[in-house]
């Protein structure tokens, strides 16, 4: 069973054809090469939105263990609808999309994903292979 997965390209995905497409993905490229880079340049990134309970769950656990994630609330960032759009193109529009949870640059998932870890006892091995978790 793989825990996590690369942050896979958008491109590609969007439909072909038409020069109003073109905006669009060049838009949603950007938006993705800012997360990628956000993502790849931090151990631990959660995605949320600020009265999203599950997002909350999931920002005291990664507290609670002493992790020091960096937190994009979606609902107050200037490009959160993008992003939001972003992740949920990736997740092949399920819902929720949020939390989204990256870990070393790799996308762990949601709060099912999390709580599975923690309670299995994998989260936290995980955290410190990242460099989110020193002790």
């Amino acid at each position: 069973m793989q825990i996590a997965q690369d942050l896979p390209s958008p491109i590609g995905t969007t439909a072909a054809g038409g020069a109003g497409k073109e905006p669009v993905a060049r838009n949603m490229e950007a938006v993705f090469e800012n997360v990628t880079h956000l993502v790849s340049g931090n151990a631990v990134v959660v995605f949320t939105l600020s009265g999203c309970c599950m997002c909350h769950v999931v920002k005291q656990l990664l507290f609670g263990l002493g992790v020091g994630p960096t937190i994009v609330e979606l609902d107050r960032d200037a490009s959160g609808r993008d992003i939001y759009a972003l992740l949920l193109r990736l997740s092949g529009n399920r819902q929720p999309v949020v939390p989204a949870v990256f870990v070393g640059g790799k996308f762990l998932g949601g709060l099912e994903t999390v709580m599975a870890c923690h309670i299995n006892g994998t989260l936290v091995p995980l955290l410190k292979d990242a460099g989110g978790l020193w002790l």
